[in-house]
């Protein structure tokens, strides 16, 4: 197995019970070539990743941002973009609006976020990063001008209510939009034909000479699958679904245990 790149998932996978890298990470990936990329591959934004890289002195790598809806290289150039229609984000908007639902939207290097509430600041804990403070309304109106769509919707609230929201967009719109609950009080809305695995492929075409089967990917939830099954080696954490342990090559410790720094050691024997 002659692997050349990483690429892993963030939230749950890479980072340690205090949503950091630890030490020991920072040390194996620290060990691993120059001229082998770090690929993260998050349902973050831009800015939530770009602080990671330069924690790992590894500021010119690509992102895979927004589960793959907004991919970048290591200067900042855009190398896709897909997006939600304004429509579509308009009736999550009017769905929610008589429920105590939190919408928050991303659209590129932006964050919008309605109101400073338990939900927005736990996001910028998390994230490391400020957002926009701007209603729904606002935003539409703002990107309307501008003929763009949003990357992600982030709908955040108590479970009932996320539960009976998720079940009207899948009735509505399941075959245009992805609907991801990361938690039972979270929905990650991106456009359905988007995915880590095809992110991935079109960085490895644009940027690199080699393809996925050189590739090892870590990963935790549902959004990791297709990417560890597309890959030379994928790797689930102990905590992972376990519909990914099931597709999975290795599994390693849980990501509070440092699980992929555990397996990059062992890669690095034999690098």
């Amino acid at each position: 197995m002659n692997l050349k790149a990483l690429c892993t998932d963030i939230d749950g996978t890479l980072l340690n019970a205090e949503r950091d890298l630890s030490p020991r990470l920072k040390n194996a990936i620290g060990r691993l070539p120059q001229d082998f990329p770090v690929i993260l591959a998050s349902s973050r934004m831009p800015d939530a990743m770009r602080h990671l890289l330069r924690d790992l002195n590894r500021t010119k790598e690509p992102l895979i941002c927004y589960n793959g809806g907004y991919v970048i290289n290591g200067t900042g150039e855009v190398l896709d973009s897909v997006e939600i229609p304004l429509p579509l984000v308009s009736k999550i908007l009017e769905l929610s609006k008589n429920s105590s639902i939190h919408v928050s939207l991303y659209q590129g290097e932006n964050w919008y976020e309605p109101k400073d509430d338990y939900w927005a600041q736990r996001e910028i804990k998390n994230t490391k990063v400020q957002p926009t403070w701007k209603s729904g309304e606002e935003v539409l109106d703002l990107l309307s001008k501008n003929d763009s769509g949003v990357h992600k919707v982030m709908c955040m609230g108590e479970s009932q209510e996320i539960s009976w929201l998720f079940g009207e967009l899948h009735f509505s719109h399941s075959e245009d939009l992805h609907l991801y609950r990361s938690k039972d009080t979270y929905i990650e809305i991106a456009p359905k034909k988007i995915s880590k695995a095809t992110a991935l492929q079109l960085v490895l075409d644009h940027l690199y000479d080699f393809g996925p089967e050189h590739v090892i990917a870590f990963g935790d939830n549902y959004n990791d699958i297709d990417l560890l099954q597309k890959v030379g080696w994928g790797v689930a954490v102990d905590n992972a679904r376990p519909e990914v342990k099931a597709v999975a090559n290795e599994i390693t410790l849980h990501h509070k245990e440092d699980g992929v720094a555990s397996s990059l050691e062992k890669l690095l024997l034999n690098l």
